[in-house]
């Protein structure tokens, strides 16, 4: 039976993260969890120093049998592309950026490239 282990934080200057775990019986999980929480401080740092103007959620997430960290960075306005990252797709409540980390030297500066990505100007 698969089950999600779930923690949401506010980060602070327009920024909630949330770390989820997918397992299943065979899976202890939780490959990323000291990563994840450096992650949201350093974020949370981030925000202080240069706050966010597009709302955004980041969510943190693993998956049994993958040792990925998929990050998905929700913003509230649309965004011009970021290299490396799929998206912008429209979804219910904003839109959406992913991507898939193997190595956890990279992945705060890459959050960064999305969350401080140039709006796209309506016309």
């Amino acid at each position: 039976m698969a089950k999600t282990l779930t923690s949401v934080r506010t980060a602070g200057g327009g920024v909630r993260t949330r770390h989820a775990t997918l397992t299943n019986n065979t899976f202890a999980g939780g490959r990323w969890n000291a990563e994840v929480q450096q992650l949201e401080l350093a974020i949370a740092q981030m925000t202080r120093t240069r706050p966010v103007t597009n709302e955004c959620r980041i969510s943190f997430f693993e998956l049994a049998g993958d040792p990925d960290l998929h990050v998905n960075v929700t913003q509230a306005s649309r965004t011009v592309p970021v290299i490396g990252w799929s998206g912008p797709a429209a979804i219910e409540g904003g839109f959406v950026h992913n991507r898939r980390f193997r190595d956890e030297r990279a992945v705060l500066g890459r959050i960064r490239d999305v969350m401080f990505a140039a709006r796209v100007s309506s016309l």
